[in-house]
This record gives C-alpha cells, sequence and structure tokens, in this order.
C-alpha cells in the first residue's frame, strides 16, 4: 500500500532520519519504536503528508488511500466546546455526501462506537471534563467510525491506564482484522512484541524493519 523510495524525513530541509526503503503492505499492523529524537512522530507525519519528504519519496501504488489520523495527545485541544458525542460523530462525515443528511443509522454507528469503548454514560459531557484516558477513549470511538483503510497513531497510549490501553489495543486489533493498515508510533517494548507482527525499529540513522520477533530479538 504504501512504498517508500530513499525517503528521508525532517524539518526545514534538514534530515533526521536514515533513507528508508520498503513497503507497508495492505491489511498490515506495523509498531515503528525507537528512543526520543530518532524521527518516529516525523516518519508518521511524512506518511500522512503533514510534513514533505526531506529527499526520495512515499507513493501508493494502489492511489492514495483515504488516511485516519490520530496526533499526540499533547497536540489536541482539550478544551474545544464539544460534547464526546458530538466529536465521535465527526468520524461519520467522510461517509456523508454534501447533500445527505445525519440519518437515524448513522445516529445508530456513534452510539454503538461509543459504547464499544466503554463511554455511554459520558456521551453529553463536554470533552474538558474527560480524562486522558476517557478523551483517548473518545478518539477511537472516532477512529472506528471513520473505516479509513489507512490509519496512523502517535504514541495512542501515552498517559494512560493500563485497562484503558488493554482496551484500545482491542480496538486496533478490529480494525486490523477489518482490513485495515495501521500504522503506531509505539514505546512500550512488551506490547510491540504481544500485539504487532511487524516493526520498524530507529536507532542512531540505522533501522530494521520486518518481523517484530526478528527486529526486536
Amino acid at each position: 500500500m504504501i512504498h517508500l523510495e530513499n525517503l528521508a524525513t525532517g524539518y526545514r530541509r534538514q534530515r533526521i532520519s536514515p533513507p528508508f526503503n520498503g513497503t507497508f503492505h495492505t491489511g498490515s499492523l506495523t509498531a515503528i519504536v525507537g528512543a526520543n529524537g530518532t524521527g518516529k512522530s516525523t516518519l508518521l507525519k511524512t506518511l500522512a503528508g503533514i510534513l514533505p519528504p526531506v529527499s526520495g519519496q512515499v507513493s501508493f501504488p494502489e492511489g492514495r488511500p483515504r488516511i485516519a489520523w490520530l496526533p499526540q495527545q499533547a497536540e489536541l485541544d482539550h478544551q474545544f466546546p464539544m460534547t464526546v458525542f458530538d466529536v465521535v460523530s465527526m468520524g461519520c462525515w467522510p461517509a456523508l455526501r454534501f447533500w445527505q443528511r445525519f440519518s437515524r443509522q448513522h445516529m445508530a454507528q456513534v452510539w454503538q462506537a461509543i459504547e464499544q469503548v466503554g463511554l455511554v454514560d459520558m456521551a453529553k459531557n463536554t470533552i474538558n471534563t474527560l480524562s486522558g484516558g476517557q478523551f483517548q477513549r473518545m478518539l477511537f470511538a472516532r477512529l472506528l467510525l471513520q473505516q479509513a483503510p489507512l490509519v496512523l497513531l502517535d504514541e495512542p497510549f501515552t498517559g494512560i491506564d493500563q485497562k484503558t490501553a488493554e482496551l484500545l489495543v482491542s480496538v486496533m486489533q478490529q480494525m486490523h482484522h477489518n482490513g485495515q493498515t495501521l500504522i503506531v508510533v509505539l514505546h512500550d517494548s512488551s506490547l510491540v512484541r504481544r500485539c504487532f507482527p511487524d516493526t520498524l525499529r530507529l536507532e542512531n540513522q540505522h533501522y530494521q524493519w520486518g518481523n517484530t520477533l526478528e527486529v526486536m530479538a
């Protein structure tokens, strides 16, 4: 689905990563790991089209897919005056035509996603009342509704409790089971070994990319 050819990433034309060559295959579940400052988030933003490549290219041989993007929580506005239901319902927008109204079926889908992440009792709460874990549950519910072929997540489990992390891992596994391609920046090596078939590991201007058991050995 995503082919990297001598792709170097960075900011303001300054390279911070080694040149990548390889392919994220359709339906794969890949973790990006490495120490702080090795360029994990920069690579993810380049794949999302937020940052331009410093050199080389990202190509989509099967055509550029619709992308669901989840940045780090620190980059998100927790004070915007919206309810949990409002935010989750935004996941339906990509599937709506401009003449379509929000139907009862869409409402049911929103409630189903909210229930799946355990936030039914907080659906009418404004997002500034949520804990970090609840906020992340809400965003995962929106991801479920987007049904994007390509899902990019940047450190989705940072600052949340173990129970919430396990719930969100199960949501990711469901998306993977549905055929979606997921690329996730992570720090938890035990979680990577347990749940991710493929890993791209960055270290000192070098990288390893392939089967997790081999890369993380």
